[in-house]
């Protein structure tokens, strides 16, 4: 797939950049662990867990869109090495909040400095020759370094820390972009041309929708994942079921990338957001202490996770080549991501995380019509283009 904007970069300039975006994403691998040892120390409130993933997840969607129009792509060497002092500092001020309000206010400021790293890896994902691919490559790596961190603080305990470990090591992870900003590509080329009405089109709107919706639905079980498991009475830790979940979604960024090239866009999509739906509807049913089968649960939902998402970007640029709809892709992710438990966050009521499992798989419910919005949107277009030319 060798788009207008394609660059061939250096492996080296590729691994770098690609290392320097699984450092903006480590938090999402860690979230479960880091809002629930918050909430365990009464810093935010359940409520509040939503609020807080929400914000900061928000902040790196937003803010990776900010970075592709403010941010010079001449200087990434020196954006990774500010982005990732910054970002240490806030990851360790964190320790001091307590409250909901201060809590979103670091996290969207993590939120904001996590963008600009997450805006070197997607400029370098979009403009080489196979997106799509390089896309799941990319998400295949970004989750095994999560999961490695999730099980290093499953099985690892600092006990002179204490329920702040789990910050403090994601701090000490977030200075990996000092060693590889060397590598990165000293100049990526022209910014990305203005958004033109295509991209706007009910097809565009349709498209963008599918991955907003998909990770809304991944986003509102993650962010809960903690204690949805403590309401089941499952005989296993969330840090283990947390690395289970990221093991499992390096299996299937796996297979996505080596399927994606020569699978059926649609029906990937709308066959695993069907399969997502059910993973949500059988945990809502699923009875107590049902250990085994919600671990199974857990892994489906990682598998779904990560295959679905690299057909995201082929979706993108098979309604534009120019790579235009492509570019707001993973800033429509990161948007989901955090929506999910904003939306799911309405329903939760003190400890009552019953229905999050039912907003999960309505959203991915939602993923389908989307689809088939694309589908019906581009028919359209192809019979007034024929009905024009005849």
């Amino acid at each position: 797939m060798n788009t207008s904007i394609s660059v061939h970069f250096k492996s080296s300039e590729t691994v770098a950049a690609l290392t320097v975006g699984c450092v903006a994403l480590l938090v999402l691998g860690l979230q479960p662990a880091l809002l629930g040892s918050l909430v365990d120390q009464k810093r935010i409130s359940m409520e509040g867990v939503g609020i807080v993933a929400m914000g900061e997840i928000f902040a790196l969607g937003i803010g990776t869109i900010l970075a592709e129009k403010w941010l010079p792509l001449n200087r990434l060497r020196t954006i990774a090495v500010m982005a990732s002092l910054v970002l240490v500092a806030i990851n360790l001020l964190t320790l001091t909040a307590h409250g909901d309000l201060i809590c979103v206010a670091w996290r969207v400021a993590a939120g904001l400095v996590e963008a600009c790293l997450f805006w070197i890896a997607t400029m370098v994902i979009i403009r080489s020759p196979k997106p799509d691919r390089l896309a799941g490559i990319f998400l295949t790596l970004q989750t095994s370094v999560q999961a490695s961190a999730a099980l290093l603080l499953a099985k690892v305990s600092i006990a002179s820390l204490g329920w702040s470990e789990a910050f403090v090591l994601l701090a000490v992870l977030c200075l990996l972009p000092l060693l590889v900003a060397s590598r990165l590509p000293e100049q990526l080329g022209a910014h990305t041309e203005a958004i033109h009405p295509s991209v706007v089109s009910s097809t565009g709107f349709c498209a963008l929708l599918v991955p907003f919706l998909h990770m809304s639905a991944m986003g509102a079980l993650w962010a809960y994942l903690e204690p949805v498991v403590n309401a089941a009475g499952v005989g296993i830790s969330i840090n283990t079921l947390a690395a289970l979940v990221l093991v499992m979604q390096i299996v299937g960024g796996g297979a996505s990338a080596v399927v994606v090239r020569s699978g059926k866009v649609s029906q990937a999509l709308m066959v695993s957001a069907l399969a997502f739906t059910a993973v949500g509807i059988a945990m809502h049913r699923l009875p107590p202490h049902s250990s085994m089968t919600f671990a199974v649960l857990c892994a489906v939902f990682g598998f779904l996770w990560l295959f679905q998402m690299p057909f995201h970007i082929r979706l993108a640029f098979d309604i534009d080549p120019r790579g235009r709809i492509a570019m707001l892709v993973p800033p429509a992710q990161l948007v989901g991501t955090g929506f999910g438990p904003l939306v799911t966050s309405l329903s939760v009521h003190g400890n009552d995380v019953h229905h999050v499992p039912l907003w999960a798989a309505a959203f991915s419910a939602c993923v389908v019509v989307a689809v088939m919005g694309v589908k019906l949107s581009a028919l359209s277009r192809q019979r007034s283009r024929g009905a024009l030319s005849g």
